[in-house]
């Protein structure tokens, strides 16, 4: 549980750093250019975060090389789901990708300790 309330916080941290830069990206962009260049951004940040302070392993290639696996299966799952509350629930683009990072935080998490943890 302990990792859980580790990941959430860091998790959160980035998610924070990431909705910036996808706010600032909306500037230039429509919302599915922005949220792949936040997502980009994310991933590096989340890699460096979740190896080093959530679960206390050394990163390594085999996690590094797998650790993008991860965040491509949440970057398909957040982008159906922020086009789904955008376009079908009619939610503002700016909180589309709220929606969609209230989902896939779980299933993150999962997937993030098995490769950290086995590699």
């Amino acid at each position: 549980m302990q990792e859980f309330a580790k990941f959430i916080l860091v998790r959160g941290l980035c998610t924070i750093v990431s909705y910036g830069a996808y706010l600032l990206a909306l500037i230039w962009w429509n919302y599915e250019t922005a949220y792949v260049a936040s997502y980009v951004l994310g991933i590096a940040l989340a890699y460096y975060t979740s190896a080093v302070f959530v679960f206390g392993e050394r990163m390594n290639r085999r996690s590094a090389l797998l650790f993008p696996l991860v965040y491509l299966i949440q970057f398909v799952a957040g982008y159906f789901l922020i086009k789904f509350a955008v376009e079908v629930l009619h939610v503002p683009e700016w909180l589309g990708l709220a929606v969609s990072v209230a989902f896939t935080i779980p299933l993150t998490f999962v997937l993030t300790r098995w490769i950290v943890r086995s590699a």
